[in-house]
């Protein structure tokens, strides 16, 4: 994508409108803080709904489930272990969640904020962080993680766990493979200083505890110690590495969603409408729930059926104790009846009873050998059970990606198909009628221009010029290659917006059948490119420089 966009967050101290580039957010290290009630967490989410207009996805670990209001305005997968989730995940998800936020561009609020086992929810975050890591390494796609509460995680006093330590791997490494992080705290001197002094852009809202202002003391100078005390709500100090300016006073915005981390007051609480992603893909995630579960019980069945046998082999083993006792005074009385002198009774069939204990004891530890053996074979599956889990949730994973890989090349295949045989359908196209009161209109134009590239018809002379290969098919091919779309879908959407005038970008994306962040990505490219204007936000239409060029194309220009 291109590395000039940039995003618009507030106002500077002089009324001027701050802006922020768009890939130093999304693959640096930021860090930002502020008492609760100054604004970190608004910040945040003002970050997050300019990054998700854009077209870019993310992922937010959310501490307090306060972020659930971004799906007011946003398609986002809500996951986490409350029934208001759209799906509730373990950390036997997790490498299907990454496979969403990065191959798939769905934008996750990771809530971990209902988990009753802590070390559930740590685990959870952590096979998540280190499959973003793994795949950023061969993907290296613009990508931001986003983690509130970020001390708990990396402490500056107490020790720091897998997790942790592999945040502070990402912060250090991740942005050469594309993916950056972002730890918000209330606490920056809770915060383990290798992780603030590594970050190249720093938010720092309202402070007053001594320790806090001492680190922003440290950090930028002694004189912000006292002044960042005094900000107002909203207000702070933005300091990055990309700007002459070293630190710049910001009046950041309010956010557009629902204000889900406001503090409950007397007036009724009303929930919003809120968007959802596609039924699909939460049942893909539910297929990998109901599976764990058909595994946890199948694991129960198998050690209640083990202890049964433990049961039954403790019983066997006091039988055959009882046993060996009385083998032994069978011998004893077999040894007595060799001494005749010793004998003051008589006992009959005497052999005949020593064989039989004989007999039994025999059968009595092959039954035993047969229960031992069988409850290694139990205790050995419920060894492996673990790494059969795993091993079948990647493979879902695994199949999942190639089903939806292939699918996207069958819809490609098909419509190149359409474009190129000669039992094709005539195709609609684009054509442009010279002369200044004429505007793009839509006509049926025969088979000549078997490429489907847009035509430019002369009214007068009936004449027509292959306009794709040049002006616009070169900014198409740009905006195709910085952003999540194929050349045919962007024809179709260059087409469609000519036709039917300014259309909103989830009707674009409906138009197409691909997902809105998909379109809008490309969407905004085009944008960048000239291709396309946006006279309302959210909404697009062909530009004016693209229509010049098809004019100036029909003139000789």
């Amino acid at each position: 994508m291109s590395e000039q966009r940039e995003i618009h967050v507030g106002e500077s101290a002089v009324g001027t409108d701050l802006y922020l580039p768009v890939v130093e957010i999304l693959t640096g290290r930021g860090f930002v803080t502020g008492k609760s009630g100054s604004g970190k967490s608004n910040t945040a989410s003002v970050l997050a709904e300019e990054l998700l207009d854009a077209g870019y996805p993310l992922l937010i670990v959310d501490t307090d489930g306060e972020y659930y209001g971004l799906k007011e305005e946003y398609e986002m997968l809500h996951a986490g272990a409350d029934e208001e989730c759209d799906i509730q995940i373990g950390p036997e998800h997790a490498e299907q969640m990454a496979t969403l936020a990065l191959e798939e561009n769905v934008p996750v609020i990771l809530d971990v904020s209902g988990y009753l086992d802590e070390e559930v929810a740590d685990e959870l975050l952590r096979k998540i962080a280190r499959q973003l890591f793994v795949k950023e390494k061969k993907l290296k796609k613009p990508f931001l993680l986003i983690v509130e509460e970020v001390h708990e995680y990396i402490p500056e006093g107490g020790g720091v766990g897998e997790t942790g330590k592999l945040l502070i791997k990402i912060s250090k490494r991740g942005r050469k493979h594309g993916l950056g992080i972002l730890g918000i705290s209330q606490r920056p001197a809770d915060v383990k200083k290798d992780f603030i002094t590594q970050a190249n852009w720093l938010v720092w809202h309202r402070l007053t505890w001594d320790n806090d202002t001492k680190v922003v003391g440290r950090i930028i100078d002694t004189e912000y110690s006292e002044l960042v005390s005094d900000l107002n709500d909203g207000q702070a100090f933005v300091q990055t590495d990309w700007t002459e300016v070293d630190v710049r006073k910001v009046q950041f915005r309010r956010k557009r969603t629902f204000d889900a981390g406001a503090t409950p007051g007397l007036d009724d609480f009303e929930r919003p409408e809120l968007k959802s992603v596609s039924d699909a893909l939460v049942g893909d995630l539910q297929d990998i729930s109901e599976r764990k579960e058909r595994e946890e019980n199948r694991i129960v069945e198998l050690e209640n059926e083990l202890e049964k046998k433990e049961k039954r082999i403790e019983t066997l083993e006091d039988e055959l104790e009882s046993a060996r006792d009385v083998s032994s005074a069978a011998k004893q009385m077999a040894d007595a009846l060799t001494r005749p002198e010793t004998v003051q009774t008589h006992l009959p069939n005497t052999d005949q009873d020593r064989r039989r204990l004989h007999d039994e004891l025999a059968d009595l530890e092959a039954e035993r050998d047969d229960l031992e053996a069988e409850r290694d074979d139990l205790e050995a599956k419920l060894a492996d059970r673990d790494d059969r889990i795993d091993d079948l949730a990647a493979e879902v994973a695994r199949l999942s990606s190639v089903n939806e890989r292939l699918r996207e090349r069958l819809d490609e295949a098909e419509r190149d198909s359409g474009n190129g045989s000669e039992s094709a359908p005539t195709e609609d196209r684009i054509v442009q009628a010279a002369g200044e009161d004429h505007e793009f209109g839509y006509a049926n134009v025969d088979e000549s221009n078997p490429e489907g590239e847009i035509l430019v018809a002369d009214a007068d002379t009936n004449g027509r010029v292959e306009f794709g290969p040049t002006w616009l098919d070169d900014r198409i091919t740009r905006a195709c290659d910085n952003s999540q779309c194929s050349k045919p879908t962007a024809r179709e959407i260059v087409t469609e917006l000519a036709r039917s005038g300014p259309l909103e970008s989830e009707a674009v994306a409906r138009s197409v059948g691909r997902s809105p962040v998909a379109v809008q990505s490309l969407l905004s490219e085009l944008r960048t490119e000239s291709v396309l204007d946006r006279p309302a936000e959210r909404t697009y239409t062909l530009s004016e420089t693209a229509r010049s060029k098809l004019r100036s194309a029909v003139a000789g220009d």
